[in-house]
Parts: structure tokens; sequence; C-alpha cells
């Protein structure tokens, strides 16, 4: 009897044909615990415990395309309640948390945000604009905390995004809205700088994904965020499909950490076995919309691999590489020195380029993509096509194991 795994690639589902021997690691997907009416009650519930008051302002920072949050059916609602709690429509304000990413255009927008794309102004967060952010301090590890004006002189902060593992950062979303995503790039770059363990010139280890405590990254944004919490944080809960389960509402530190633990319970991975050959898909779009994004997956399954082992993974790549600042660190002739620029200047997507480098060092990468061939071997890895990934799943005779969703499939230690 034959087995098969449903494997996503960009837009499209691709079913192959497994051995016995393999493992599959499914993500649990939560159940749907949230609709509209629910979301209102929750929203009005918070806003009449915590004694509101009419501000003058309010910002909304809310992710852009590539993590999206049920944006079309769920701002609408927040953004009623906020009116039916006296504020004039004219007193709200969308920012859009790119960080340090390329924008967006209008198109894309109204199809991430839906009809409230039209009705109220949408700020695209440009990160180099130095004049349009104040200066508040240094964290403890030396990041400068800058925040756009409009968002310190909010009268009322909300974030609005579904929570996330981040591969070096612990978990995105929440505070990452605020901090990376509409920071100052210096200071994203300083806070970024933080990977590198630069006296054993590798990458942190505790820079890890699920892990804040003793990840000195996740540190500095969590004390970066005491300068500026939110008033409100909505954190959503996704499956595997993009489809919003639950939205958390509340603020602090220990709501954000409560709605990781939730997230991690879904997708987390305990087990001692490593593998011969892994066979991945990032999910899909848009975990796989680019290069930056497919990263994620890619560091989740390279986790599961023996060293000398091969990945498989299933990266689409549609929009390309998703930064200027990615590929150029290939250029430099080695990881050493790749590694020694980073640490005496870090910035744009060097991180990933090094953990990539590190990765490809470490395994054999082979990438099902619509990357150019060079591109991907100027990276260290391999371009294949569909037919050579069925080839390689018939002719695997040594340990395997397949995941559907790598993006959401992550590897903890006991």
């Amino acid at each position: 009897m034959h087995r098969y795994a449903d494997l996503k690639y960009g837009k499209r589902k691709i079913s192959f044909t497994l051995p016995d021997h393999a493992d599959v690691y499914a993500v649990r997907d939560p159940e749907i615990n949230i609709t509209a009416a629910k979301f209102r009650i929750r929203l009005e519930k918070d806003l009449e415990n915590g004694k509101w008051e009419n501000p003058d302002s309010i910002v909304i920072a809310v992710a852009d395309k590539t993590r999206r949050c049920g944006y079309p059916e769920y701002l609408p609602v927040l953004t009623e309640v906020l009116t039916d709690f006296g504020v004039k429509a004219s007193r709200i304000t969308f920012h859009i948390a790119y960080g340090t990413h390329a924008p967006q255009n209008d198109e894309e927008s109204r199809a991430v945000y839906g009809k409230c794309y039209d009705i109220f102004p949408f700020v695209h967060h440009d990160c180099r604009r130095k004049e349009s952010f104040v200066f508040l301090g240094k964290t403890g590890r030396g990041t400068p905390v800058m925040l756009p004006r409009k968002i310190y002189e909010a009268g009322f902060l909300i974030t609005f995004g579904a929570v996330s593992h981040h591969y070096f950062a612990g978990y995105g979303g929440g505070r990452k809205l605020i901090f990376p995503g509409l920071g100052f790039r210096e200071a994203v770059y300083r806070n970024h700088g933080l990977f590198l363990d630069r006296k054993n010139r590798k990458t942190e280890t505790f820079c890890h994904p699920g892990m804040l405590d003793g990840n000195p990254l996740a540190e500095d944004l969590a004390e970066y965020e005491t300068y500026r919490p939110a008033d409100l944080a909505v954190h959503g809960i996704a499956d595997s499909r993009g489809n919003v389960c639950d939205l958390l509402v509340g603020r602090g530190a220990s709501h954000f950490r409560s709605a990781c633990r939730l997230h991690g319970k879904n997708s987390e991975i305990r087990t001692e076995q490593s593998y011969d050959t892994v066979l991945a898909s990032c999910g899909g779009e848009p975990k796989d919309i680019n290069m930056i994004q497919s990263h994620k997956a890619i560091h989740n399954a390279a986790a599961f691999v023996k060293d000398g082992g091969s990945l498989i993974i299933l990266a689409a790549c549609r929009d390309g590489i998703g930064s200027r600042t990615f590929l150029p660190w290939f250029d430099m002739g080695s990881y050493g020195a790749a590694f020694d620029r980073l640490a005496e200047n870090y910035e744009g997507n060097g991180g990933t380029a090094l953990a990539m480098m590190e990765k490809t060092q470490r395994i054999r990468i082979f990438m099902m993509t619509e990357l150019p061939a060079d591109i991907v071997k100027h990276m260290g890895a391999e371009k294949i096509t569909e037919e050579d990934v069925r080839k390689k799943i018939k002719e695997s005779s040594k340990s395997l194991a397949v995941f559907p969703h790598a993006a959401l499939s992550v590897r903890q230690y006991s």
C-alpha cells in the first residue's frame, strides 16, 4: 500500500509517493476559536476593563503581505469597536511594519487589508527616514531606541499580527511589529547583530526559534519594548493554511509570552532523531513567496538533518530573493570573510546569508524553486526539478523525514 504526502509549492499542491520507512511530521492545527462576533466581545470587554479614555489619535501597527492575519475580516471589527467607543474615524491611522523589507504596492495592500485600506490612511514605513524618528536612549546592549514620531506621540497604540516562530528572535509578531517592524534601519541592524557570536565566529547558540530566555537578541527586544509598549495587542494564532484560528486581546510581556506558548504547542517538535534526508515544503505562499521568507523553513528543516545529509526543499520564491542585501554576502568568497564584515558592520540580510552559509557547509541543500539555477548555486545549494525530487525520494534507502509545513515545524531539544 502506497503512502503519499501532499506538499505545497507556491500556489500549487504536489503529491509525492513515499517509501514505507519515511517519517512524516505534520503540524497540529489549532481549532478555530474566533468569529467576528467573539472578537468584538473581547475588544469591548478589554477596553471597558481598561478604563477607556478617548485618545486624540490611534495608531494600529499591522504586518505586511508575508505575515497575514485575517485582516480583511477582522480589521473592520476593530475599527467599528473603536468608533463605538467614541473614536472619530479621522483619528485612526494604520502603519505597515515592513522593518527593512521592501514596501507593497496598492494592489497587494488591498488584497492583504481589505476595504480598510481604502477607508483609512495607511503609512508605508520607511526605515531610512531618520528625520521621522525620535531618539529615546539605548538598551543595555547598545541598541539605539528610535521610534517614528507618530508612533511615539500616538494617544493609543495597537499592534495586530500573527505570532510566529522566528529563526533567531525566538518568536515574531507582537512587540516585533513596533521594533524592528517600525524601526530605524541602523537600530534594526544593531539588534540583529546580536545574532553573531563574535568570540567563537559563529551564530549565537541561543538565538533559536522558540527561545526567548537566554536569547540575547530576544532579550534586547524585550528591553526595547519597555520604552513604548503597545496599549493594546491583538495576537493572532494561525493554522498551517494561514487561517486565523484565534485572536488574543491584551497587553504586556506576559500576554505576548502566553500567545507564544499557545502557538508553540502546535508546532514545536521534540525528537532525538536526525535524518539522512529531509524532504520539506515551506508551506506554499506566502511562506515561500521569496528566498528571505523561504529561509525560515530551510532553517527549521535543516535542524533535523544529520551532518553530511541532504535537505530537499520546495520553495517557489515567485517574488525572487526578496531583498537586495542578501546575495552580496555570497560574493565575499568565504564564510569567514562574510562573518568578519558582518561583525564589523551588520547590515541588510547579512545574518540570513550567514545562517544559510552555515547550513550549506554542514549539509547538501537541493531546491525546487523558480529562482535561477546560477543564483541557487551562488547560495551554495543546487536547483532541482519536480522529477528530480521524485527520483531522490524513490532512491532513498536510508532514514527519511517529510515536513509538509517546515516554516511552522520547529525542533526543540529536551
